[in-house]
């Protein structure tokens, strides 16, 4: 990734990148903490993109697993 013209060579992943425009981050955990929330804003502060959607795959129904999350709207 590249941050004001510096290489980052951080461990900074996205798990989906839909059209450059939406970021979906996947989990699997028993419930989602602060960070993985937070994760997420900082991946489209650094991408500069406005539309993220957190999904945690571990709940009995996956609507109550799925978080919408913006940048600057």
């Amino acid at each position: 990734m590249v941050y004001d013209n510096q290489k980052l060579e951080l461990g900074f992943r996205l798990d989906l990148l839909v059209e450059n425009k939406v970021i979906i981050e996947l989990k699997s955990v028993e419930c989602l903490a602060d960070v993985h929330h937070k994760q997420v804003l900082t991946y489209l502060k650094l991408t500069n993109l406005k539309l993220a959607i957190l999904v945690n795959f571990n709940v009995d129904n996956i609507v109550d697993g799925i978080f919408r999350k913006v940048n600057d709207l």
